[in-house]
């Protein structure tokens, strides 16, 4: 006997519910009050696990832990495409000291619309700019860094431009009043001369949004450009005397040796120990053009209570989300980089994952509470046995999620029963894996380096979408703007590839044919149609259309409901027996085998072995490998 559903409109209005609630204060702990461990579990995205809660309990709180509707969406896009262009490309550097020059920064075109075009071409559903990079450069005008597109080359358009001398005089006194006036150069972007695609940002995103893509966004905590001089000159010193002994420099250094007669570009706040006061959130500048909507209340402001550092990334976050939202993924890694020397920012991540929260509920954050984690390296691979709900140590509200997971972010195992009864766990969260990997060997471009091979691709898709992951592949353009040929032709052999592999699920009926609902409920290609056992185990019977051939297996679960999955084994009727011929643990949103040789049959069944609670499956796919040319 089983069980065919379309997902439950209770479980929606709660997801619904849970991501209006985030235009409040983001506090995991208010997801659900502590009532007691003997009361119902409501299902949820975040929430506490009670020092009277046994195993038994806390795995039906795992299973109980549900996507809010930006995450449900996120990880209905298999592969984003992260495009590492900026101050590096123009360096040929990994990592910038933030002493460069802005003139450094002038490409000859920035051509964003053949960006999309490579990139949709390889199956992307969703782009992510690095906005601004450890070097700090910001590759839009920002009211709050003079190092910026505004003050680069790139800015200017001076070609039969009669404006001409004055925009130079104007960019004469931003130079010289930049160091006390982190506006100074903003404020010239309108004098004149002005390139009509120098908001690089601003083109990208229109560019995305033309070719139907969702919006990512890039911004480095780290920021080398507002580290102190005197900070910069000592590790000058330090740099210059291992150079001196010959000893070998990191790429950090190696930046840092050849910036040397510079100094950092910014107004040195990370790590300066300046104080900690009360602010709103956003600071106005002089002659800042959001003046008349602030005062109207047109645009929300918020006090916050901060050092100038974090003052000025709640700021920076805060142009993002007004100037250029609907942003769908909002990336921010951990990077300290400079702690080890001595200097260090402490990141008020509470703060910013709540201000970005109250300007996009929906917004998945990297590394934030109720977003998405990285997977653990950057080789763009997932586990074998990939949970989306897991146990942290601490409130995901109040701190960079990689620091969160038992472990670390890069145990071999995350979410499974062990885990969850460590007696450090505190809180239960969705939190699907991003798994991230680069396309050439670097994440910027350098001229010596030769894309992945499409075949090598199409593993990476095996190895993470395949897994309950989704890839997010980075493609660097080059100086001159572009994505190189070979990267262009390397990302259309694979995204047709996995196309027409997966264009058709053998599983499914052919028209006209006799409709089982639990073999439509799961061929269907819709994530809210499920087949369900009685119980946590059962077995589900799929008569084929005909004999079919196929060498990939893909089950998926309907994570709206929960990812409750632990054990899984598909059999095909083959010499008048049911043979097994792949076996896996958890599923998720999509589990792919891929199998040794193909498999011929008429007829299939998928067994649940073990589960947390009652199943879902929504997808059971079968297809035949088409190999890329």
């Amino acid at each position: 006997m089983v069980e065919v559903r379309r997902q439950r409109a209770r479980v929606l209005v709660a997801i619904s519910l849970f991501g209006l609630t985030l235009a409040a204060p983001v506090t995991a702990g208010a997801t659900q009050a502590p009532a007691g461990c003997r009361g119902p579990i409501t299902p949820a995205a975040v929430m506490p696990v009670l020092p009277c809660d046994g195993i038994d309990r806390i795995i039906a709180k795992a299973a109980a832990t549900v996507p809010r509707a930006g995450q449900l969406a996120w990880q209905q896009r298999p592969v984003t495409a992260f495009t590492h262009f900026g101050m590096n490309t123009f360096t040929d550097r990994e990592w910038g000291s933030g002493a460069e020059h802005e003139g450094r920064f002038d490409p000859p075109a920035v051509e964003t619309d053949q960006w999309m075009a490579s990139m949709k071409a390889a199956g992307v559903t969703q782009v992510m700019l690095t906005a601004k990079h450890h070097d700090g450069f910001v590759l839009y005008p920002s009211r709050y860094t003079n190092h910026s597109v505004v003050a680069s080359p790139w800015w200017l358009s001076t070609k039969d431009c009669a404006d001409l001398p004055a925009v130079t005089a104007a960019r004469q006194r931003a130079e010289r009043d930049r160091a006390a006036d982190p506006s100074a150069y903003w404020r010239t972007r309108a004098t004149g001369c002005a390139n009509a695609r120098g908001d690089i940002l601003g083109d990208y995103i229109a560019s995305a949004r033309k070719a139907g893509l969702k919006i990512g966004v890039y911004l480095s905590p780290a920021d080398g450009a507002e580290l102190t001089p005197p900070f910069f000159a000592e590790e000058v010193k330090a740099v210059e005397a291992k150079v001196a002994a010959g000893q070998p420099l990191s790429i950090e250094e190696r930046a840092v040796y050849e910036d040397r007669a510079s100094k950092p570009s910014g107004q040195a706040r990370y790590g300066s120990g300046s104080a900690v006061t009360k602010r709103t959130i956003p600071t106005l500048v002089p002659g800042d053009d959001r003046a008349d909507a602030v005062r109207a209340g047109r645009l929300p402001t918020f006090p916050v209570t901060e050092d100038d550092y974090n003052t000025y990334y709640l700021n920076q976050i805060y142009e993002l989300f007004t100037q250029y939202g609907p942003i769908d993924e909002l990336w921010l890694d951990g990077a300290n980089p400079w702690r080890d020397a001595g200097v260090t920012e402490r990141y008020d991540f509470t703060t910013w994952f709540d201000l970005i929260h109250r300007l996009s509920p929906d917004t998945v954050t990297f590394a934030g509470p109720q977003g998405v984690r990285w997977v653990g390296n950057e080789r763009g691979e997932a586990r074998t046995a990939e949970w989306s709900a897991l146990p942290t140590t601490g409130d995901p509200a109040t701190g960079h999620n990689e620091e969160l997971f038992p472990g670390g972010a890069s145990a071999a195992d995350l979410g499974s029963r062990a885990v969850l009864a460590d007696p450090s766990v505190r809180y239960l969260q969705w939190a699907p894996a991003e798994a991230d990997v680069s396309i050439r060997p670097g994440w910027f471009f350098h001229p010596g380096e030769h894309p992945k091979s499409p075949a090598e691709l199409v593993e990476l898709y095996r190895r993470s979408t395949g897994r309950n992951a989704s890839l997010l592949l980075n493609v660097p353009p080059g100086p001159d703007g572009r994505i190189a040929p070979a990267d262009v032709a390397s990302l259309a052999a694979f995204g047709t590839a996995i196309r027409k592999t997966e264009a058709v699920n053998l599983a499914a009926p052919l028209p006209g044919q006799p409709r089982d609902p639990a073999v439509h409920a799961v061929t269907d290609g819709a994530l809210g149609t499920s087949w369900s056992p009685r119980g946590l185990e059962g077995t589900l019977d799929l008569p084929l259309p005909g004999t079919r051939t196929f060498d990939q297996i893909r089950l998926g679960e309907d994570i709206g409901q929960g990812q409750h999955v632990e054990g899984a084994t598909v059999q095909a009727w083959r010499d008048g027996a049911w043979t097994t011929i792949a076996s896996v643990t958890t599923v998720g949103y999509g589990r792919t085998v891929t199998l040794p040789e193909p498999v011929t049959t008429d007829h299939v069944r998928v067994l649940i072995t073990q589960a947390r609670a009652k199943p879902h499956l929504s997808t059971v796919a079968l297809h035949r490998t088409v190999a890329p040319k």
